[in-house]
């Protein structure tokens, strides 16, 4: 399944969205929120990429400290998964875990380390064309 790739410019603060096809998809699997990845797997060269987060294709969100691939039901305070409600008041929320896998369908990245190609000269190559 492909995976939907938010790409994160600490820099400039902007956001990229790229789509991957089956096989850079496929080279992620595995991989889990706070670890890097090189850009040549998507397609990148010379960028590194740290997993911040995402979300499976029920949009159940991934958050960091529940293990695995599966989804699970944890009690969680505001946070991740949860808003606020009350002071003090927790609920029992579904969310994925904290590993790349099949079922992931967003996941959320930023830059760590800078290539030689912008990202974001394709957008403004883009926008003068439809202004055309």
């Amino acid at each position: 399944m492909a995976i939907k790739l938010n790409i994160g410019d600490p820099k400039s603060k902007k956001t990229v969205q790229i789509e991957l096809d089956d096989a850079n998809s496929q080279a992620l699997h595995g991989k889990r929120i706070g670890q890097t990845f090189k850009g040549e797997l998507v397609d990148k060269p010379g960028y590194e990429f740290l997993i911040t987060g995402g979300s499976d294709t029920a949009g159940f969100p991934m958050r960091n400290d529940v293990e695995g691939e599966s989804r699970r039901k944890v009690l969680i305070a505001h946070s991740i998964g949860n808003r606020k409600r009350r002071k003090g008041m927790r609920l029992r929320r579904t969310v994925s875990g904290n590993t790349v896998s099949a079922i992931t369908t967003q996941l959320n990245v930023k830059i760590v380390k800078y290539g030689s190609k912008p990202l974001f000269e394709a957008k403004a190559e883009e926008a003068a064309e439809k202004a055309e």
